[in-house]
């Protein structure tokens, strides 16, 4: 935690191909205080990490977190379309059980929100065991894609929202729905890009998981959404880049999403600093 007052996360999807051992070294050298893993791939092409009690990532993604500090808060991620999916969330629990993880990040593509929201709440119901508590994230392009209508659902089922800059300003959320939730958000998740969005929804897509912007360098007022929550609200950095991440490297993305962080929460400390006044 540095001197805005937050701790401050590096979400898996910043860097995807670097598994969550690899991620908890990146963070620490880059000055974060924890990171998102993903346990669950979400499309084919990804890279599945086996973070299932036993497995040998697990023991190492473990002891580098004793060597460094770094922590893992929330893990993902599960699109909940409807279908059987109680295995899969389960497992997913159990891996993040062994990581100390609080919170477990969904989305839904559900046409029926009366299935959903039992779905959720039968979820929500199973976390209570290990400790983990389903968290929705309102996704621009997906059946969810508002704050009211995350609020409302999570609200039914007891769980939590995540509120993502990116999708945020793309369905076009507002500062005074935030106020509305902000007792149901464990965490922020940062990015940046620029203010027209993209035109369809291949476009939100791609800009979603591959090609986000860095924290202060687009059209998103960043300062005020984080102003928007305590002081002591955490702030994970979602900006995954392919682009960057080829120029840079893997650790030098990193601290570029670091200092970029620093930069926003600094200045949300003095937005809410001054609004104290």
């Amino acid at each position: 935690m540095t001197d805005h007052g937050r701790h401050l996360g590096l979400a898996q999807l910043s860097l995807l191909g670097t598994a969550p051992s690899g991620l908890v070294t990146i963070a620490a050298e880059a000055g974060f205080d924890f990171i998102g893993a993903r346990v669950r791939p979400v499309t084919g092409s990804e890279r599945p990490y086996d973070l299932q009690p036993g497995s040998p990532l697990l023991k190492e993604t473990l002891q580098r977190m004793a060597d460094t500090g770094v922590t893992v808060r929330d893990i993902e991620f599960l699109l909940m379309d409807g279908s059987e999916q109680r295995d899969a969330w389960l497992r997913m629990m159990e891996a993040g059980q062994a990581l100390g993880a609080s919170t477990l990040t969904v989305a839904c593509s559900d046409p029926d929100p009366r299935r959903f929201a039992d779905n959720l709440a039968r979820m929500t119901e199973d976390g209570r065991s290990f400790g983990i508590l389903p968290t929705l994230e309102p996704i621009s392009y997906q059946a969810v894609r508002s704050i009211p209508d995350a609020a409302a659902f999570a609200r039914q089922a007891g769980c939590a929202v995540v509120v993502d800059a990116l999708h945020l300003n793309r369905f076009g959320g507002t500062l005074e729905q935030l106020e509305t939730v902000r007792d149901l958000v464990p965490l922020l998740q940062l990015c940046d890009g620029p203010a027209r969005a993209p035109e369809d929804r291949e476009g939100l897509v791609a800009e979603s998981r591959s090609e986000r912007g860095v924290p202060g360098d687009g059209g998103f007022d960043l300062p005020a959404l984080v102003a928007a929550f305590p002081d002591d609200q955490p702030v994970s950095v979602e900006a995954p880049s392919d682009r960057r991440v080829a120029e840079l490297g893997a650790l030098g993305w990193a601290r570029t999403l670091k200092a970029a962080a620093d930069a926003v929460l600094a200045a949300a400390r003095q937005l809410q600093e001054a609004g104290a006044e």
